[in-house]
């Protein structure tokens, strides 16, 4: 069993306000402390399948354009998800199967590049208009019982296991892999930086918080009684992790390293993208309508968080 990182974005940020104001709330926390953030999903290879745990971002997705204010910064291409999964030596004929964590762009951006795939998916997030027009979905309604402390989960292949996990959306899974006599934990949003894993907060984005609350319990039930290396989407500890093969140790946390952040002019294009869900708004597409001039209580249109999610691209 091999697990690779498929690397696509780098130098990015959470600002702490972000990544642990989920419940006591994000004025309660410095926005002046930023995480480090990335893109990167995961590559099973088995010997007899290849296995990929999300798919990036759309190829075309523009940059977003960070500044003082700005809560998250999703960072700088470093290819397209397609490039960096032909650096691994992968083709997309190769690829037998999906495991979508959630519905979010930014994990389900290029689904439509594997019609040999079976895509699963957790049955609340079939209907997502992210999943509209891609065929081979297989809607997982967790029939296998329970995984360990995870009350309901399905068996994909030996050693692979699809996790409900509900509360970052309502249709949120993780994916738990057993190899070397560890447990690799690959998941998208459960925490943006492994600073909130250790810290015990929930970010500011969940569909239901009380649920999200409840799998970041059992998230971290699971790896103080289990050799749990944690790799997320959203932080070069991600990758880090998986690289050293390291563990998750609750009471011994990795020393913080943050963001090193360069917020210099370039210009801008009138173009604004939620650092959510990486949904673009263009003023072209909506009768020239700037995004500065939508009312302040306007959502984003898919994952319905605040214009203070967006960044300029």
């Amino acid at each position: 069993m091999i697990i690779k990182a498929v690397k696509f974005r780098k130098d990015g940020f959470y600002t702490q306000p972000f990544a642990f104001g989920g419940e006591e709330g994000p004025q309660n926390f410095d926005p002046n402390i930023r995480y480090r953030g990335s893109l990167q999903n995961y590559l099973i290879d088995t010997g007899n399948e290849v296995i990929l745990v999300d798919t990036g971002i759309p190829a075309g997705t523009p940059e977003e354009k960070p500044d003082e204010t700005s809560f998250a910064f999703t960072g700088h291409d470093i290819c397209t998800y397609m490039e960096a999964l032909a650096n691994l030596g992968y083709k997309p004929e190769q690829v037998t199967k999906i495991l979508l964590t959630h519905k979010h762009s930014d994990h389900s951006g290029e689904l439509k590049s594997f019609p040999n795939a079976q895509i699963f998916v957790g049955e609340e997030e079939v209907s997502a208009a992210e999943l509209q027009g891609i065929p081979n979905i297989v809607p997982v309604k967790f029939t296998d019982g329970a995984y360990y402390n995870f009350p309901e989960s399905q068996k994909i292949a030996e050693g692979i296991y699809y996790i409900k996990a509900k509360g970052h959306t309502n249709g949120n899974s993780i994916v738990i892999v057993e190899a070397d006599g560890l447990f690799y934990m690959l998941h998208g949003d459960i925490t943006y930086v492994d600073e909130a894993l250790y810290e015990n907060k929930l970010s500011v984005v969940f569909d239901d918080k009380a649920a999200a609350r409840e799998t970041l319990d059992r998230v971290r039930e699971f790896v103080r009684s289990h050799p749990t290396v944690y790799c997320g989407t959203h932080t070069p500890q991600g990758y880090e992790n998986l690289e050293a093969k390291r563990v998750i140790d609750l009471d011994a946390p990795v020393p913080t390293v943050l963001a090193e952040v360069d917020f210099s002019e370039s210009k801008a294009t009138g173009i604004y993208v939620c650092s959510i869900c990486g949904y673009v708004y263009d003023p072209a597409e909506n009768d020239g309508t700037a995004f500065e001039d939508l009312p302040d209580d306007w959502k984003c249109p898919r994952c319905r968080q605040g214009k203070e999610k967006f960044n300029k691209a």
